[in-house]
């Protein structure tokens, strides 16, 4: 079976780790310190604060953004699970606003329509790689002064023009989870240049403490280890190689696929998309997936439901979410991780 997704680890992982181990220095250590410093300097920002997942990294950049109870935040249900439940974590409350049904992220004229007097935040998911239309997010937010984070936990090193994901907004918020485009086991990193954000963030991820045993307000024990920040520095000079053989698989399955009629995934001018899913539109799903699966070919359904629709969520559900509630009832994510071969990218396309 082509598996839809595959942690790309080798021997530099190994001998990270290990040399971790042998430290003796487990924990938060130097290695998260230049981890944090070298995906900075790769994101293009100021400062860098790690964390031990992603969906912490999401949830200490609202909070530390001044996110707080009773405030909304406006994000797109079109997403997973803990776009919208950090915002509750953050005692605030998810607005959400329909997306665009070509890219699948947040439609900046929608956003227009939620702001209330109690919006503070716009969180817009870079999903599947590509970047959402922060331009015109970033001129919304600017006139209504409003927070931008981030949810850019697919888009290491998305790009618009030459400006990369994560450097857009007053924070941002990535994943290192096994499945995306670089991972540390599991782990989290905020972005920013701000500098009293990445302060707050530093110190909610340890307990709230200005210094040991000093603390100044409730936080929490988010920390990310010095094994995981090794995994992560490994993982860090490859994925600029990993990142263009997945746009070369793309590339190849747009050319192959549309050969056969299949709509690519679109891509923005001047946008870098990174291909964290390969994600087409297919009419009889079921029907597909079990014809890929017979020809050995593994897929994905992200996400099979927008978040309004999990009982969950379903008070912050409105009659207007249409494109999202319809995308997710067409979307297919296909293989397009760099460990595919050659042959791989053909059967992939046979079995269509």
């Amino acid at each position: 079976m082509i598996n839809i997704a595959t942690p790309m680890l080798g021997d530099d992982e190994i001998e990270a780790v290990k040399e971790v181990l042998l430290s003796g220095m487990l924990a938060q250590g130097k290695k998260v310190a230049e981890f944090e410093e070298k995906f900075a300097d790769f994101c293009g920002t100021k400062h860098a604060v790690a964390t031990g997942n992603g969906t912490q990294a999401l949830h200490i950049a609202l909070m530390a953004s001044g996110i707080e109870h009773g405030d909304e935040v406006i994000t797109s249900p079109f997403s997973f699970v803990s776009s919208a439940t950090s915002i509750l974590f953050s005692h605030a409350r998810p607005v959400f606003a329909d997306i665009d049904p070509k890219t699948f992220n947040i439609e900046p004229s929608e956003i227009r329509k939620k702001i209330t007097d109690k919006t503070k935040a716009i969180m817009p998911i870079h999903i599947f790689g590509q970047c959402a239309d922060m331009p015109a997010i970033q001129e919304i937010a600017n006139e209504h002064n409003l927070k931008i984070i981030e949810d850019a936990c697919q888009a290491h090193g998305a790009e618009i023009g030459e400006k990369r994901a994560g450097s857009f907004g007053d924070s941002a918020a990535f994943s290192f989870y096994p499945t995306k485009n670089m991972t540390t086991g599991e782990g989290g990193i905020i972005t920013t240049d701000n500098e009293e954000i990445a302060d707050k963030a530093r110190k909610l991820r340890n307990h709230g403490q200005a210094s040991r045993y000093d603390y100044e307000f409730i936080g929490f024990n988010f920390r990310m280890t010095d094994i995981a920040a090794a995994i992560g520095l490994a993982q860090l000079s490859k994925l600029e190689d990993w990142t263009c053989k997945r746009i070369n698989n793309a590339r190849y399955l747009d050319e192959a696929l549309g050969e056969k009629g299949i709509s690519p995934p679109f891509v923005s001018s001047g946008y870098r998309h990174v291909y964290h899913q390969y994600t087409i539109r297919v009419k009889g799903r079921e029907q597909v997936i079990a014809k890929l699966k017979e020809g050995g070919v593994g897929t994905g359904v992200y996400y099979p439901k927008p978040l309004h629709k999990f009982d969950i969520l379903a008070e912050f559900a409105t009659p207007d979410l249409q494109e999202s509630e319809k995308a997710a009832m067409e979307v297919l994510s296909l293989p397009v991780h760099p460990g595919l071969s050659k042959e791989d990218l053909d059967a992939i396309v046979d079995a269509f």
